[in-house]
């Protein structure tokens, strides 16, 4: 008889989650790059600016002062309350800082939020295009998304109509929605978003509004669905209008009823968000200044892209209201997304993202365009795209 071997190392099912095709698309690249090869990146959504200097200073007097040491679950004290004070002075919304749970980016929100809200089978409802995560997360817990095609004449945003069909079908228990939106850039206007927290009321299912563009606004003010009452769950985070993605961090304002439930499901899966990131993101707020500058440029370099695409003959996108992202119809191109960015990456050496990395339905003839970076790139990046296309 043969001794038993060692048990065979095999995936989990849950774990069988596509790929997030950007990261793909971003380690292609930097094999380009290892060569020799300049490559304009438009496919990752990441400023291309810094933190706040007032942010880095901050991490960087703290670092030197010694010791840095867990915080508190829910986050240090001071940082939550900045932030339930900044939705008083950018909503003109009065706030319960107890409300409000740092997390590690807006990430690490989703999976608190998911875990809070849902039990495993559970059915959440997503707009199409939609940043991936939102479904493989779900899917990851266990969870099932329902995607939910969206269209031109609603700004590709859900309605409450579009919801109840989708719950008529069965039953849902939570909708997420983002506005500004990834990949497309639309945005929801107040009486929309509120029509849509009405009808999830009146459904009875939960409703998480991913914030996270808030502050990257060009079309109108970006609302807040925490204006509509204390139970919704919203999401945040100090990664794109800050500049501080990868200092991780971010928060939720959650009902008052899951603060106990985040604060148990944080001490146990993080314990606490890292400090240096919490202290410098508590200075970014005195560096709005800053953040201006560079969120004018995004609206040069939105204007550099929308003028001048059209010339080479991309010609249709999607409304680009918010975020730093064009949404890109390429169908006079191509059927293939992935391919079309493949080969323009290998011979253009342009970084875009497929479509269908956001949309099953229709992202084979989309692409996601970044505008976070410099205004050379944008003009760079028209000028190859336009001779690869004419190439044909």
């Amino acid at each position: 008889m043969h001794a038993p071997g060692p048990r065979p190392v095999t995936p989990s099912r849950r774990s069988a989650v596509a790929p997030f095709m950007v990261m793909d698309v971003m380690a292609r690249a930097a094999r380009i790059e290892a060569t020799g090869g300049k490559v304009i990146h438009l496919e990752v959504g990441q400023p291309a600016a810094p933190a706040p200097l007032v942010a880095r200073n901050a991490a960087a007097a703290a670092l030197a002062a010694g010791q840095v040491g867990y915080t508190t679950a829910l986050g240090i004290p001071a940082l939550r309350a900045r932030i339930a004070r900044h939705y008083a002075d950018a909503y003109g919304h009065a706030l319960d800082p107890e409300r409000v749970v740092v997390t590690s980016g807006s990430s690490a929100g989703f999976i608190l939020a998911f875990l809070g809200l849902f039990e495993a089978g559970d059915r959440v409802a997503i707009a199409a295009p939609g940043y991936p995560p939102y479904r493989h997360v779900l899917s990851a817990l266990g969870c099932e998304p329902v995607l939910i095609e969206t269209h031109a004449e609603d700004r590709h945003a859900l309605t409450p109509e579009q919801l109840r069909r989708a719950h008529r079908q069965a039953p849902l228990a939570g909708v997420l929605v983002a506005s500004p939106a990834n990949p497309t850039g639309t945005m929801m206007d107040r009486a929309a978003l509120a029509a849509l927290i009405d009808c999830a009321r009146e459904l009875s299912i939960a409703f998480i509004s991913d914030e996270i563009y808030h502050g990257l606004d060009y079309a109108f003010p970006a609302v807040t669905a925490a204006e509509f009452g204390d139970d919704v769950t919203v999401i945040n985070s100090f990664s794109k209008y800050f500049c501080m993605t990868g200092w991780r961090v971010g928060w939720m304002v959650v009902p008052p009823a899951l603060v106990r439930t985040m604060e148990r499901l944080q001490q146990n899966l993080s314990i606490s968000v890292p400090t240096l990131s919490q202290i410098a993101a508590d200075a970014a707020f005195e560096g709005r200044a800053e953040m201006e500058a560079i969120k004018q440029s995004y609206v040069e370099n939105r204007r550099i892209l929308t003028q001048g695409l059209p010339k080479v003959g991309l010609t249709r996108f999607l409304p680009a209201d918010g975020a730093f992202y064009l949404y890109a119809d390429a169908s006079d191109f191509t059927s293939d997304s992935l391919d079309f960015a493949t080969r323009l990456l290998d011979a253009a050496h342009v970084a875009l993202t497929p479509g269908v990395d956001f949309d099953p339905f229709r992202g084979h003839q989309y692409l996601r365009i970044s505008y976070a970076g410099a205004a050379a790139d944008m003009h760079e990046a028209v000028a190859r795209i336009g001779a690869f296309l004419a190439k044909g």
